[in-house]
């Protein structure tokens, strides 16, 4: 008797069948509730530059465009003015201290010398004249102070002789009282010479003090005019090379014209260009370094100007030690002018992510899914090379550096 078979409902196919199925229904409603509401954009990884988190030295800096000039400079001056009469060197020549460039002729300076010369010699003999009449006036007063002592000293007697032929009744009374009279009278006359023999030397030596005195200043005037004369011929102050001489024979000069430079080309000195931003940062002695022939040279700031012209103001930075040997005046060269030492930080490469993020955020690529996605950060310092970080990466994360301008908002970027 045939019997029927049923058929099973759950065999090890179905069942298997059935498994696969749920799993991928559940890694598609996982897929589309992790990636609810995140913004994706596929990118072409070729057009990607990328950058490994990590540790090293970082020392914040500034590039900055100096130019190599002398470490001194003089500029020369025509003291006076006149007429080219000679040139003794021609510009860009060497020159030593005190060495003749030019030689001017001015005749109103000349006259001028001649004029006070004359007046000084006329001077000398006025003072000579009154010298000789103040003398003779002394040696006169002297004589008749002389002569009244003489005429006292008789008249002293003849008083003495009379009083007592006065006091015998020899001589009468009359006689006896004009010669003690006139003995009195030249007693008076002897101390009225002495006080003017006094106020005579007083006089004297004050005019003589006074005429000594316009002497010298006279000599003094002389001596600046004849200095003048002597600056007509105009000398190198300093060591140097002569440059921005262009003055030809027969040329006139003004008065403190200037008429050339001359450079000390025994040492060099960089006068660098640094953005108006960086001005609080610069101080003197603060160091910087470049790169010439293959060597590093260290140079130190010696001088700031505070004048911000275009947006920049202006150092001179000396060698720290010697110049190094080639470089001429005038050559270009570019300094590392550091702001910060050295210290140890999580360093991130410069790139054109920073204008889009303002170094806010990045795009982190993930290693197991080879997508990069956004993640906040927090950037500190940076120099031309390094951005410093200070909170959201961490050595060995993988950032996209190049620029962000064409991923909009995105949070995820599907890297292909």
């Amino acid at each position: 008797m045939d019997r029927k078979i049923e058929k099973k409902r759950f065999t090890w196919p179905r069942i298997i069948l059935g498994a696969v199925g749920l799993i991928v229904v559940v890694y598609l409603i996982a897929s589309m509730w992790k990636s609810a509401g995140t913004s994706r954009l596929n990118v072409q990884k070729e057009r990607l530059m990328a950058d490994t988190v990590s540790t090293g030295n970082f020392q914040e800096f500034i590039p900055v465009t100096g130019i190599v000039e002398p470490i001194r400079t003089v500029l020369i001056d025509a003291v006076e003015g006149g007429k080219v009469e000679e040139k003794f060197v021609e510009d860009g020549a060497f020159v030593q201290p005190n060495q003749p460039i030019l030689r001017l002729s001015n005749p109103d300076l000349l006259i001028n010398y001649l004029n006070q010369e004359a007046n000084i010699i006329s001077q000398i003999n006025q003072i000579r004249n009154t010298s000789l009449l103040m003398e003779q006036q002394s040696l006169n007063l002297r004589e008749q102070a002389l002569d009244v002592d003489y005429q006292i000293d008789i008249t002293g007697k003849r008083v003495h002789r009379n009083k007592e032929l006065y006091r015998d009744k020899v001589i009468a009374r009359v006689e006896f009282e004009e010669t003690e009279a006139l003995f009195n009278n030249l007693t008076r006359r002897k101390d009225l010479l002495r006080a003017t023999i006094r106020k005579d030397s007083a006089y004297q030596a004050l005019q003589q003090t006074q005429m000594e005195s316009s002497l010298d200043l006279m000599q003094r005037n002389l001596a600046i005019t004849r200095q003048s004369l002597e600056q007509l011929t105009v000398r190198a102050p300093i060591a140097g090379q002569l440059s921005g001489l262009n003055k030809e024979l027969g040329e006139s000069v003004a008065r403190s014209e200037n008429i050339g430079q001359i450079d000390d080309l025994s040492n060099f000195k960089v006068r660098v260009r640094i953005d108006e931003f960086y001005i609080s940062r610069v101080f003197n002695e603060q160091e910087g370094s470049f790169q010439f022939a293959g060597k590093t040279y260290t140079l130190k700031i010696k001088k700031i100007y505070p004048q911000v012209v275009s947006g920049a103001f202006e150092a001179d930075m000396v060698f720290v030690g010697q110049a190094p040997e080639g470089i001429k005046r005038g050559q270009s060269v570019s300094v590392k002018l550091e702001l910060s030492a050295e210290e140890q930080a999580l360093l991130l490469q410069r790139g054109g992510f920073y204008q889009t993020t303002g170094g806010n955020w990045v795009y982190v690529i993930d290693p197991a899914s080879g997508n990069a996605r956004k993640r906040s950060v927090r950037l500190g310092r940076q120099n031309p090379n390094f951005y410093e970080i200070l909170d959201g990466l961490q050595t060995g994360d993988i950032v996209i550096v190049s620029g962000y301008e064409n991923f909009g908002d995105k949070d995820e970027l599907v890297l292909q």
